[in-house]
């Protein structure tokens, strides 16, 4: 960690664009800002570092790799005041590899910190949170209205709100359509090992499926459906759009629910089935008040995969015309603009490591009440 958090330092901390698809000038840390802050800053940031790699109390970690993510964010915002000329809106100024090592460095260090700390679930709720309003401040004071992405979400982010909550919904509808059919197929699978051995290796074989490949194969069939049946094309299911997108989730959704489901069942000890038996509890009565309850969190962890891996894979629908963060990313690609990119980039990687979070620490909670 050391030499990598060493290494940041002598790379550009900022790229400088002349404009928006410009080629991209390197500005190193010392370059980028005005000097006294600048040698200031490196100091506090060196001395942070060495402390944190020292054996100190995690607490203490905690505080300064905290502190030096926050410094790093206020520098970042200070940048383009002393890069790009007063009156001048063309050029673009945004982080560089240096800034991004930096970042990752501390990050790390505090990752570390905070699992040396063993958090209960709640806290590391209320991490995510206050993590997540220091970032909204930052956006909302204007702090890094300079900065090269934020100029693209000026510039596109018009609908921003709207493909948001597109991403949300094809991720979410996706994961609760693969728990109705999931769940209940995974109880026939745990209670029917025939049916097991053949649905398990067909939901193997759809995740090996590369993710633009499957929904591409959703266009031919579901535009022929919605030609031959007019019900399928007023019910809103096209060959383009959310409709192909929303099925794809669908079948990546259903072997972490399918296999957990019948995994957490499993796990279920024999001697509290015979015991709940021994009690008169019918087969539904066992299923319903025993088994799921107590194989609920090993669910909910393929709950948290899904969830996960949806709002990852939810990005790629843009391709297919059904919106969502991906649309940045696709526009951004399409002309080269790597600020843009992020734009849709930055946003589903925050909402699948908060999902993971909250998931988590429901998971960690269900566990401890079972124990």
């Amino acid at each position: 960690m050391a030499v990598i958090a060493a290494a940041a330092l002598l790379l550009p901390f900022a790229n400088f664009r002349p404009s928006r698809i410009g080629q991209a000038q390197g500005i190193g840390f010392l370059q980028a800002l005005p000097s006294g802050l600048a040698w200031g800053s490196l100091a506090l940031l060196v001395l942070c570092l060495v402390l944190l790699l020292r054996r100190s109390s995690p607490r203490l970690r905690l505080i300064l790799a905290a502190a030096s993510l926050v410094l790093l964010a206020i520098l970042i915002g200070l940048v383009p005041a002393v890069l790009i000329p007063p009156g001048n809106a063309r050029p673009r100024v945004g982080p560089a590899a240096g800034f991004w090592l930096l970042a990752f460095s501390f990050a790390i260090l505090l990752t570390d910190a905070l699992v040396k700390l063993s958090l209960r679930p709640l806290q590391r709720v209320v991490a995510l949170v206050l993590t997540l309003a220091v970032f909204l401040a930052f956006l909302l004071s204007g702090h890094w209205s300079g900065l090269s992405i934020m100029k693209e979400y000026t510039t596109n982010g018009s609908g921003f709100v709207t493909n948001a909550g597109v991403h949300v919904t094809l991720a979410l509808t996706s994961l609760l359509g693969a728990l109705v059919v999931g769940l209940p197929l995974g109880i026939l699978c745990q209670r029917q090992p025939g049916l097991r051995s053949v649905v398990l290796p067909v939901l193997n074989m759809i995740q090996t499926i590369p993710s633009l490949a499957l929904f591409g194969l959703m266009i031919a069939p579901l535009t022929y459906l919605a030609k031959t049946y007019p019900i399928v094309e007023a019910i809103g299911v096209h060959g383009t759009g959310a409709s192909p997108a929303l099925i794809a989730l669908f079948l990546y959704a259903l072997l972490p629910v399918v296999s957990n489901t019948a995994i957490g069942l499993d796990s279920v000890s024999p001697n509290v089935v015979d015991a709940a038996r021994g009690m008169g509890m019918t087969q539904w009565q066992r299923l319903f008040q025993i088994e799921l309850p107590l194989a609920f969190p090993v669910i909910l962890t393929g709950v948290r995969i899904v969830l996960v891996q949806n709002i990852g894979l939810a990005t790629i629908a843009a391709w297919i015309g059904g919106g969502g963060f991906g649309v940045y990313v696709q526009n951004g690609m399409g002309a080269t603009a790597i600020d843009l990119v992020l734009l849709g980039a930055i946003p589903t990687i925050a909402l699948a490591f908060s999902a993971a979070i909250i998931l988590d620490a429901i998971v960690d909670t269900l566990k401890g009440r079972h124990a």
